[in-house]
């Protein structure tokens, strides 16, 4: 068994919890703030098999990032930076993975 901590960007968790729960997950989380921003955050604490591992993952990872496109207003840099609009994915989790070698229900 592994619990897995994933640290999610709260305009991004709604997606992440779904798409946990749509492919047979549960998740309990809690809403944190932290890093040099202090922004707020969801913290997703999960309980998994070992052979869930890498979907569980995969889910985050394709859940958690959002693509934005970018495009630069008409001006003399124009000629410099060019009119072609520039996407970024922004966003992401950090996960933390535990093997769990006991759980007790009480």
């Amino acid at each position: 068994m592994k619990m897995l901590m994933a640290v999610v960007p709260k305009n991004t968790a709604d997606l992440v919890l779904n798409a946990l729960i749509n492919a047979g997950h549960t998740a309990t989380y809690a809403e944190t703030r932290g890093g040099m921003l202090r922004q707020s955050q969801l913290s997703l604490f999960i309980v998994a098999h070992d052979k869930d591992l890498d979907t569980i993952l995969d889910i985050i990872k394709t859940n958690c990032r959002s693509q934005v496109s970018l495009t630069n207003k008409e001006n003399k840099r124009d000629r410099i930076l060019g009119t072609q609009p520039v996407t970024a994915d922004l966003g992401g989790a950090v996960t933390f993975v535990w093997n769990i070698d006991q759980i007790e229900i009480y």
